[in-house]
């Protein structure tokens, strides 16, 4: 029985609310200077009294599935800690995290992940199954991050079906980072974060199977730019909150922009900016 011939049982999928797993790490350095270099800077914070940039903490607890429990998409398949939702597509739609404490090289980290609410909702092309994840991030024991994971399911994109009208990007950016998505920035980004999604880096995959122009730009990636545009801009300041939501997919087949701006001295507004100028994620940071 294929994704397609499975019925979509909300009941059954929300059966998954209260489910609960706990992972733990230890913060080493080798991946903090990785995704330093990714990120084209040369000031990877790995001493000791150095803090984790904000969403840093993404580069552990990874999904370390056996090859055996691989979907056709790359993903692990359906039904473990995740529900099982019969629809093809699977994309991070957003997050909302509260910085508590900071994170340093060295720490022993732990993650205890609920299946919060599962939801259905009717698209304009069909069903959309919301899962909210709730991440309790620990540091030596210290509550160190609350982070809420909004995923979305939708089915493949039917032939001829336009894409969705896009909404136009803030015109009023105070500060601009222009981004070439490039296969090696996406391919790098994948395997710092262990991510087998074909979308980022099979081609033939994400434009036979799944209907795309090109590779979409993992939208965790594009958070990760919002937050190190501000941390350029404003090297001092610390992030206390964060919430960013998914408008559309950016692909890799032109350049596209990361922009933002002070609202007052603690708001700051982000947002990425397609190359037609649409809005492809929105974001708000508070500072302390």
């Amino acid at each position: 029985m294929t994704l397609d011939t499975v019925p979509l049982d909300i009941d059954h999928l929300r059966s998954w609310i209260g489910r609960s797993t706990t992972l733990d790490d230890l913060v080493t350095a080798v991946p903090i200077q990785a995704l330093t270099a990714t990120l084209d800077r040369d000031d990877a914070p790995v001493g000791p009294a150095d803090a984790l940039p904000p969403l840093w903490h993404w580069l552990y607890f990874l999904p370390v599935h056996r090859q055996s429990e691989i979907g056709p998409d790359g993903h692990p398949k359906r039904g473990g800690f995740l529900p099982p939702v019969p629809l093809p597509r699977r994309m991070w739609a957003g997050s909302q995290l509260e910085f508590l404490a900071p994170i340093h090289v060295g720490q022993a980290i732990s993650r205890t992940s609920t299946i919060a609410d599962v939801r259905l909702k009717e698209g304009r092309s069909g069903p959309l199954v919301f899962v909210k994840v709730r991440h309790e991030v620990s540091a030596d024991g210290t509550p160190a991050i609350l982070e809420f994971h909004d995923i979305v399911y939708r089915d493949l994109a039917q032939p001829g079906e336009a894409p969705p009208p896009g909404v136009p990007a803030p015109a009023d950016a105070a500060w601009t980072r222009r981004i070439v998505p490039d296969d090696v920035l996406l391919f790098r980004y994948s395997a710092l974060t262990f991510n087998g999604h074909r979308i980022h880096y099979d081609r033939k995959y994400v434009t036979e199977v799944e209907g795309y122009p090109g590779l979409i730009v993992h939208g965790p990636l594009i958070a990760t730019l919002l937050l190190d545009l501000l941390r350029r801009e404003r090297p001092q300041a610390r992030v206390t909150h964060f919430a960013f939501k998914a408008m559309q997919p950016i692909f890799d087949i032109a350049p596209f922009e990361v922009c933002g701006r002070p609202d007052d001295a603690q708001h700051v507004s982000l947002w990425a900016r397609t190359p037609e100028g649409q809005l492809a994620m929105q974001a708000t940071a508070t500072l302390a």
